[in-house]
This record gives C-alpha cells, sequence and structure tokens, in this order.
C-alpha cells in the first residue's frame, strides 16, 4: 500500500454461487465482432460465505472474504478470477482490432532504438539502451561521455527470456568498479535475490543473498555489501545486514533491525562515499543512522533521537551536514550543523528559514553550491545559491506549469547540475546548467515519433473552488483543433490523492491517442498530496481523507461547468490510492461518470488495516488512522469503497489488478467486484481484469505495458462510440 496503495482483483466461476450451477452454464467462451452481435453472457458470481468480523461492539459480515489466499493456489479463488478474466475478454471481443489498432499507435510513437543520457559515477560514465522489439533495458558503461569502448555490463533481456515477469533493482557497482551487485525478482512481489557480477570476466560469484528489498549499498573495501532483508509474511525490509564476499549468507551480521512496525527501512551513501545511511521513515517521522565506509567493522549511531512528527535528512559537504527538516517549520527548512555537533539539535543553524506558503522539497549539494527545489501555488523551481556569496539564481523555463527535477548529480566537485524537465505538451527532456552561470544545455528529449507535433497541443494550469471554499489545482491538456470549452468533449480526469505524492504534470506520448481523439485530460491536485505544502497533504489524511474524495468530485463539476467537458461524457482513473479514490467517488457520485478505471484499487480499508499479517499495514497507520481505536475505526468505515457499496446505479468500470501485488493484495479488488456485482442496480459494465502474472506494477516489459494502455483506452473509447 505505501507509496501508492494498489489492490489485485480476482474472479469467479457461477459454480462458486450459493445455486452451485455447473461451470458449463456460464458462457465465459463466446466470442463475437461487434458490441451488436454481443450475446447474452453471464457474469461470473461469487458464491457468498458470510465470515463475521467483530470490533468496538460492531459486526460486519463479509461475504466474499474466502477470495483471499495468500498462497494464491486455492482452486476455487483461481477459478473464479480466470472466469473474470474470461468475462472480460468476451465483453471486449468486439474491441480486438481497436484494442490492436491503439497498440500500434503506442509502440510506433516509441523510438524503438534508444540510450539514456550517461551518468558519471567514480570513473566511467553509466547509461542504459532499449534496441528494436526488445522488451528490457540493457545497461552499459564507457570511461568518457560519448561512449567510447562501451561496455555492456548487464543485458536485462537475456535474463528475463526464461521468466514470465523479471525486473532488476539495486545495480551498484563498487568502488574500484570491478563488481556489480543487482536484485532480481521473478514473481513480481519486489522481494528480490542479489547477485553480484564479476565485470572483468562476466561471470557471477557464488555470492546469492535471498529475501533482499533489493536496496543495496558498498563499503569502500569493495569486498563487503549492505542489503536490507525483508519479512516474507509483512513484506516490510527491516533488517540490515552486511555480507562479505565468499561467505554464505548465513554469516551475514545484522547490523540494524527495526522493532517498530510503523517505519520503513532504506539504505543510501554519501555523495563523498565517506559515509553510508540508514533511512527510517514512517508516515509522520523520519530520520537516519549513521556508519563509516571505510570501517566494516562499524555500526549505525543514530543521528538523534527519533522524535514523534519530526522529519529530516541529511546530505553531507566536507565537515557539516545540510539538513532539510521540519523542525519548527510546517514547510520545512534548511539548516546546517558540523557533523561533530549534530547530535544536539541545538546546533542546527537556519539557512533557508520555513515560509508559511512556500514548501522547501529538498537540496543538491556541489562544493561551492547547493541548489535546492521549492514548490509555490503547486509549482515547484530550482534555485542555485553559491555558498561563498550566498547569491542566488532562479531556472527558468517557458512552460506555466512544468515538472523539474535534479538527477544523476554524483560528483560533487562538479560545477554542472543535471535536470529533468517535462511538460503535459513538453517531452521528457535532460538538461546540464552550468551552475555559474545557469546556461542550459539540452542533452536529450525524448522522441515521439509519428506526426506529433507540439504547437497542435495546449495545456493550462487553473484552480477550482471546492465546496468548503479552498481552491484545488487542476492541470489540463488537450489537442486545440479538437477542444473548443463548449461542453462537447469527452473528458479523463486523474487522481492520487494520499501519501503526500505530488502528481505534477508531465508529458505521455500514449496520451496522445486520446486527445487525437478529442479527449481532454484533467489532473485533480486534490488534497493529500503536497501540491500546496504540507498543509494540504495534512488536509486530506487520517481523519480529513473525505476531502481528497470531494476535491475530486467538485473538480469533476465544475470543469463540466466551465465547458471543459460533455456531462454525459466524463471518466476518472487513479490506481492504487487512487484506486481508493475512484472507489469512493462512485460509491458518493457515480451519476458524474460515464465510466471508470481503478487500477490495483486499495479498497477494503477497514479489514486490510485491521490484519497486521497483511504486509504493510502497520506501516500505513499514520496515512489512514489504526482502526483499533474506535474513533479511526467509524471514519474509516463511513468512506471504505468496499463497505460503502450500496444498492445504485454505478458507472461503467474496468478494474484491474494483479495476482502478486505485494502492495494491494489482489483480494481486495475481487471482493470489491463480487460485492458490487451483487448491489448494483444498472446494466453498466463491470469489467475485471488480473494479470494472472504480474504485481503491483504491472507488467515488466516496455512493450507488454502498452497492452494494458490500450486496453484502458479501447474501454473509454468504446463507451463513447469513437471506433477509428
Amino acid at each position: 500500500m505505501k507509496h501508492i496503495p494498489c489492490v489485485l482483483a480476482i474472479s469467479s466461476l457461477a459454480i462458486l454461487s450459493g445455486c452451485n450451477q455447473a461451470p458449463e452454464a456460464v458462457q465465459t467462451n463466446v466470442i463475437s465482432t461487434t458490441a451488436e452481435q454481443l450475446p447474452q453472457v453471464v457474469a461470473p458470481i461469487a458464491k457468498k460465505v458470510p465470515h463475521a468480523m467483530t470490533i468496538h461492539g460492531d459486526t460486519r459480515i463479509d461475504n466474499y472474504y474466502w477470495l483471499r489466499d495468500d498462497e494464491r493456489k486455492a482452486a476455487d479463488v483461481i477459478s473464479y478470477l480466470e472466469a473474470e478474466n474470461s468475462y472480460t475478454n468476451t465483453m471486449l471481443a468486439h474491441t480486438q482490432a481497436q484494442q490492436a489498432k491503439l497498440f500500434a499507435e503506442l509502440k510506433g510513437r516509441i523510438q524503438k532504438d534508444d540510450d539514456s543520457v550517461p551518468i558519471k559515477k567514480g570513473d566511467y560514465y553509466y547509461s542504459s539502451q532499449t534496441r528494436g522489439n526488445n522488451e528490457y533495458t540493457t545497461y552499459v558503461r564507457s570511461s568518457d561521455f560519448s561512449g567510447t569502448n562501451q561496455q555492456v555490463i548487464l543485458d536485462v533481456n537475456e535474463l528475463a527470456k526464461a521468466h514470465d515477469y523479471y525486473a532488476v533493482s539495486g545495480l551498484d557497482v563498487s568502488p574500484n568498479g570491478n563488481l556489480m551487485a543487482y536484485g532480481e525478482d521473478t514473481l513480481s512481489r519486489r522481494i528480490y535475490t542479489v547477485k553480484i557480477k564479476d565485470l572483468s570476466t562476466g561471470r557471477l560469484l557464488q555470492d546469492t543473498l535471498e529475501g533482499t528489498s533489493g536496496n543495496l549499498v558498498w563499503a569502500n573495501d569493495n569486498k563487503t555489501l549492505y542489503y536490507i532483508k525483508k519479512d516474507l509474511q509483512t513484506l516490510l525490509g527491516y533488517q540490515v545486514y552486511r555480507h562479505t564476499l565468499g561467505t554464505p549468507q548465513a554469516n551475514d551480521e545484522l547490523v540494524y533491525e527495526e522493532t517498530d512496525s510503523s517505519y520503513y527501512t532504506g539504505l543510501s551513501k554519501s555523495k563523498d562515499g565517506t559515509e553510508i545511511y540508514i533511512w527510517h521513515s514512517s508516515s509522520t517521522a523520519s530520520g537516519m543512522s549513521v556508519l563509516s565506509a571505510n570501517n566494516v567493522k562499524a555500526m549505525p549511531q543514530r543521528l538523534i533521537k527519533r522524535q514523534a512528527n519530526l522529519e529530516y535528512s541529511i546530505s553531507k559537504l566536507g565537515e557539516s551536514y545540510y539538513i532539510v527538516t521540519n523542525l519548527n517549520a510546517v514547510n520545512f527548512q534548511l539548516m546546517k550543523v558540523a557533523i561533530k555537533k549534530a547530535h544536539d539539535q541545538a546546533n542546527w543553524q537556519t539557512l533557508i528559514p520555513a515560509r508559511d506558503d512556500i514548501k522547501l522539497e529538498g537540496i543538491e549539494l556541489f562544493n561551492d553550491y547547493v541548489v535546492y527545489q521549492q514548490r509555490e501555488m503547486g509549482q515547484s523551481r530550482q534555485i542555485i545559491r553559491n555558498l561563498s556569496t550566498n547569491q542566488e539564481q532562479l531556472l527558468s523555463f517557458n512552460d506555466s506549469a512544468y515538472t523539474i527535477s535534479a538527477y544523476g548529480n554524483n560528483d560533487i566537485n562538479s560545477n554542472k547540475l543535471r535536470v529533468y524537465y517535462t511538460s503535459m505538451t513538453t517531452p521528457g527532456s535532460s538538461y546540464d546548467i552550468n551552475l555559474k552561470t545557469t546556461d542550459k544545455t539540452l542533452l536529450k528529449q525524448q522522441a515521439v515519433l509519428g506526426n506529433f507535433n507540439v504547437d497542435n497541443y495546449a495545456s493550462e494550469r487553473i484552480f477550482i473552488n471546492a465546496r468548503d471554499g479552498v481552491k484545488v489545482p487542476v492541470s489540463l491538456v488537450y489537442r486545440k483543433d479538437k477542444f473548443k470549452k463548449d461542453a462537447t468533449n469527452p473528458l479523463l480526469q486523474y487522481g492520487y490523492g494520499s501519501y503526500g505524492a505530488t502528481m505534477d504534470p508531465t508529458f505521455s506520448s500514449a496520451r496522445l491517442s486520446l486527445l487525437d481523439r478529442g479527449f481532454v485530460f484533467a489532473i485533480a491536485h486534490v488534497r493529500g498530496s503536497q501540491m500546496l505544502g504540507r498543509p494540504w497533504y495534512d488536509d486530506g489524511k487520517l481523519l480529513t481523507k473525505k476531502n481528497t474524495f470531494n476535491d475530486f468530485i467538485d473538480v469533476t463539476k465544475s470543469l463540466v461547468a466551465q465547458g471543459y467537458g460533455a456531462k454525459d461524457k466524463i471518466f476518472a482513473q487513479g490506481g492504487s490510492a487512487g484506486g481508493l479514490l475512484m472507489g469512493a467517488v462512485a460509491n458518493q457520485a457515480p451519476e458524474l461518470y460515464k465510466g471508470m478505471v481503478a487500477a490495483v484499487p486499495f479498497v477494503d480499508v477497514v479489514t486490510t488495516m485491521l490484519d497486521e499479517s497483511i504486509p504493510l499495514t502497520t506501516n500505513e497507520y499514520g496515512e489512514w488512522g489504526n482502526p483499533n481505536e474506535k474513533e479511526y475505526y467509524e471514519y474509516m468505515l463511513s468512506y471504505s469503497p468496499y463497505d460503502q457499496v450500496s444498492k445504485q446505479a454505478y458507472p461503467n468500470m474496468l478494474v484491474t489488478t494483479g495476482l502478486h501485488d505485494s502492495q494491494v493484495q489482489y483480494f481486495e479488488p475481487a471482493k470489491w467486484v463480487a460485492k458490487l456485482r451483487d448491489y448494483k442496480t444498472d446494466d453498466n459494465k463491470l469489467l475485471f481484469k488480473i494479470d494472472m502474472e504480474a504485481g503491483h506494477g504491472g507488467a515488466s516489459g516496455r512493450f507488454k505495458r502498452l497492452e494494458d494502455t490500450a486496453l484502458n483506452y479501447a474501454f473509454m473509447l468504446d463507451l463513447m462510440g469513437i471506433k477509428e
């Protein structure tokens, strides 16, 4: 659930219903070519097995609790899911030609042979390549930026050949450049097996580390590796181990164990390579422990004692730490302290003070400069400050609303800042920026093949009044010659609104397939994100969570009233925690939407948050509340999409999930769909698509993912009667 909760969906055979029909009575194999020829297909009906759950004197009956199978092997559960897939395939069979056309469009815009911009780390420049119809990336390195004497260090296509799903993580090269550690996941549960490759011979070492998070850091002796081990039940990474090459994993030394299950654990290394950091982060607090990268016997020391509601992160420059923190600063401030005095907060000195209407988002340190990113009125900007003179320069760009982020700045001695830049009309672009002059050098812009012309599209940033008077930011994009703002366009509204995750406006070549067919696309930056600073997040979590749903609904109503979309042509989409948003909105205002796409939706909020055996549950208390406390239980129950399903008409809905989802378990959407089928009073489509091989992130290949997008688009276009 954390950082985008999501759920896997699964459906059932009619023989699983109370009437015990024979399987042949379910017409799931009928194929038709047009909607008009589609026969009366019977949707899978899940059997009801009452399961009582009592807390705080309140008893809930869950008729579909039986759909939970942690082993993912129960015959009746698998049969139900397969029946749902069969039903969905049948109901969308007449769109197969359009799905194929859309897939060809999406794929046709992608440059098949593509290289990333090289990033310097140590003595090498590292980059990635995609070639031809390959689904996966090949990682390479060279001794210079231009790619001379390029060496392939990992070809993921070769590694993935034997697997239906394959993902790599970590990819950390030892300080001397000779060895590379990486994690591989072949099940999409985000549990990685670490392998170590000798880059001089191309051979794997015998060392294999099982059950890890895939987060890796080398010590400076080039033979010691730090990694995080996961609890295989909760999937929480909570133990940091130190591994010495050539020794069995059973002999690895435990250097840190997180005993508070509300915290996540991470690993990183200082830019100068001298320190290793263990990150501790919960929904409401964060902190760090430090150990020397030069001493393989060192044990981590917590920088300061963890404190409720205190968040901070450190960056090392020389003998000082630069600290981004919310200490006495709701929207964060930048502080500085001598490393030897860092343990006492009284020594922390303010460099950039907190401001009520501007949020400090992060920094990038260099020997002579600090680059800090701040967000004002929903827009992020980067400012370069000279550490000697304190003079500042703002980086400027042409778009009125855009996304910018620093990346790949590994060299603390560099006089250049690497950034990634994009807007809803500007393809992703990499720049090097001179820290002294702010002159920009465009290194690469994402190629968009076909007839794409940026001048054909326009984007807007507007603010909409919500019911309680706050102004909600909305990002919009459309094709100019298809849009007249006369309430005739179909409109797709996307939202997320949880964990403080801010969905900034970015370019999507796939989205062009909707825009070129007359759709307007809108991102509702609802409360629960940090689009307008930390208070925007705080006002959309815990006992104010309903603001997220109200904002989304109010944005829809206003966009229709202002003519951005036709009232009978509005679609909504969200995934994971955004899937919860879809479920809540579907219960509260189903009449506003022609259709909805809910991907890996977190919809069974109360049951999941009461079950500490479910992965990541305890880490979420700071986001949703702990339902073991009556106040939170009652509030969560009042909006939980699964619990609030009622006998009413619902929009056309496409629900997707992955059987092996580790974030939002598949049985949440499965139960939701089963209950919706029982309760809804309309004849609208309710389709459930389960990827039986994938997890939270969906399919693993770059082109295979496009099949999911084509399916989603075809679902919406079919409802609109758009055939081309």
